[in-house]
């Protein structure tokens, strides 16, 4: 785990994991403990650990590459900031209504309604991009 130190504020965390399923549990125990640390509410930390695992399903089905980093950050007071980071930057995430019967496609519909905004980054050069940052924030509301 990469903890970042800050003159002011909160800590920030950072793991690097296989892009697997199992990476959604890891992450979601990364977002407790940060959470933890923060003192922040459980419903909060269900709230944070649930959109993260989402994002983290989403790189695992989508995205390319053996890893993915997971990012957890407290920017102020009042928000927690989930990022995955994948090396997939043409595969970016759309959010769909799917069918009554499907399987899959309800995972974004669930970032944004526990997240106060979400999107993405496409990481590197503008010619030759290297991997994505879909990320999320969760608002006081939720805190």
């Amino acid at each position: 785990m990469t903890i970042r130190p800050r003159a002011t504020g909160y800590p920030g965390y950072s793991e690097t994991h296989p892009r697997t399923e199992l990476t959604a549990c890891l992450a979601r125990k990364l977002v407790g403990n940060a959470c933890a640390t923060w003192g922040l509410t459980e419903e909060a930390t269900q709230a944070t650990a649930l959109v993260m695992a989402e994002l983290i399903s989403n790189a695992v089905r989508h995205a390319r590459g053996p890893r993915v980093r997971v990012i957890v950050d407290r920017p102020t007071d009042d928000r927690v900031y989930v990022a995955v980071v994948d090396r997939a930057p043409h595969r970016t995430p759309e959010m769909r209504t799917p069918d009554d019967g499907a399987e899959y496609g309800r995972g974004l519909l669930l970032v944004d309604t526990l997240s106060d905004r979400w999107g993405y980054d496409v990481l590197g050069p503008a010619g030759r991009p290297w991997g994505k940052r879909c990320w999320a924030e969760l608002k006081s509301g939720a805190l």
